[in-house]
């Protein structure tokens, strides 16, 4: 499923930008985009984890910097039969961890400061397995694509905008060809949709609780987790906004486009109802 829900990615890409291209310049744009989408798709395969890490700052930290954090994420690595992955750690205040890498073999957890400075360490390992159950389940190389993927069309949607105004044809009304990319950010919204099930949030939650043996603790931390999103919401890229465990973002109204977690209260309340299951 995970390799069908990638080729879907990869076809709606090449078909939006094939679209662009006509709306550009007819054939011959379509020709330039077309291979604009084969250079697209290669990157977004082989380096979507890499964009990601690079668009957060993230820097890899050795077992010597955290041990107990590197025990952690060996410890529940083995449990899941997947080798380790390497750990990153972005500089960020939120409390909010990731994981990306387009398989097992190449898979990152990625940490933010704040969560490290701010969630107890059985808590951590709840968010850990959480995260490492991304990975279990082939939901990383999706998510890193349709981040980078989105993202990029939301780039190409934002220079349509300044175009549909700014252009030096707008008094002839030429820039009336930009009109249909601006509602290109709407669309790579749909995208995300598409790709990715809410449903895969409850699924790394339980099988994570499972393996770490912790539910309560994960819904501990998801609990705090979303209190400091929802008080100190970041700005940035919406379409990164699914790679997090909680969405990070300001809850604006193109954010709401973007949204593929469910109800943080929802997710807890399953933890808590599982914790009585494994009694």
């Amino acid at each position: 499923m995970s390799y069908l829900r990638t080729a879907l990615l990869l076809g709606l890409l090449t078909g939006l930008l094939l679209a662009i291209g006509y709306i550009w310049s007819g054939i011959s744009g379509m020709t330039i985009f077309l291979l604009i989408a084969f250079v697209m798709n290669f990157l977004a395969y082989w380096f979507s984890d890499k964009i990601v890490l690079a668009m957060y700052g993230a820097k890899q930290i050795q077992k010597s910097d955290q041990p107990k954090l590197h025990e952690i994420v060996e410890k529940l690595a083995k449990k899941m039969n997947i080798p380790k992955p390497k750990v990153y750690l972005v500089n960020l205040p939120v409390l909010n961890a990731f994981a990306t890498g387009r398989d097992y073999k190449h898979a990152v957890i990625a940490v933010t400061s704040g969560l490290m400075k701010n969630l107890n360490w059985s808590e951590i390992e709840g968010v850990v397995s959480h995260e490492l159950s991304h990975v279990v389940n082939h939901d990383t190389l999706t998510s890193a694509m349709a981040a980078t993927i989105a993202g990029a069309i939301a780039y190409i949607a934002q220079i349509a905008w300044y175009g549909l105004f700014l252009g030096d044809n707008r008094r002839q009304g030429g820039s009336l060809i930009f009109l249909p990319l601006v509602l290109l950010a709407p669309i790579a919204a749909t995208l995300i949709q598409l790709a990715i099930s809410r449903n895969r949030e409850y699924a790394a939650d339980r099988t994570g609780a499972i393996i770490s043996g912790k539910p309560l603790d994960l819904a501990s931390a998801l609990e705090k987790i979303a209190n400091v999103a929802k008080n100190y919401p970041l700005r940035g890229n919406a379409a990164t906004s699914h790679l997090f465990i909680v969405n990070p973002f300001k809850g604006d109204a193109l954010l709401s486009l973007f949204s593929t977690h469910p109800p943080v209260g929802a997710r807890i309340q399953k933890l808590k109802e599982l914790a009585k299951e494994l009694k």
